[in-house]
């Protein structure tokens, strides 16, 4: 039977280049020389620090540009909120979304049923598996997930006939 899995995953490698572009970058511009402004990854969290809330909204732009440049979509941040550290410096941790969260999976689910195409999504962990008995099903299926869930960046793979 027919079926494929609907993920949200980022690629890491790509992530961490356009962290450690943005930290070159940062490193070089003239209007962060001499203050704490820096960016580092680790594990699926990227780390800003800088002197105030403007020089945070800078390096994440800087950040979004270089994502953009190693063609990671942007919609996989999850920017946290501003933290005050010691002295007069400040911090934002940006998260990476990695897998799809219940709600949207439930979302997903239910957005299938209703759509009356025969086919049949199921939750399994991080991702939805979408089986049916004919292709055309399957893509009309992709087709409406991408037209009706913009705001997360879906990606299909594991397509099996």
């Amino acid at each position: 039977m027919p079926s494929f899995d609907t993920i949200c995953e980022a690629d890491m490698v790509k992530v961490k280049n356009g962290v450690d572009n943005a930290a070159k970058e940062i490193g070089t511009r003239f209007d962060f020389k001499g203050t704490s402004a820096s960016i580092e990854i680790k594990d699926k969290e990227i780390t800003l620090i800088g002197d105030a809330d403007f020089q945070i909204e800078q390096i994440l732009d800087v950040l979004r540009g270089k994502l953009t440049k190693q063609s990671v979509d942007v919609r996989f941040l999850d920017i946290g909120e501003l933290q005050k550290i010691g002295g007069d410096k400040v911090k934002k941790i940006v998260k990476v979304k990695n897998g799809i969260e219940s709600e949207l999976a439930k979302k997903i689910q239910r957005l299938i049923k209703d759509s009356k195409i025969k086919v049949q999504a199921s939750i399994q962990e991080d991702k939805v598996r979408v089986t049916g008995a004919k292709r055309d099903d399957l893509q009309a299926a992709i087709a409406l997930l991408r037209k009706e869930i913009s705001d997360t960046p879906l990606d299909f793979n594991n397509f099996r006939d």
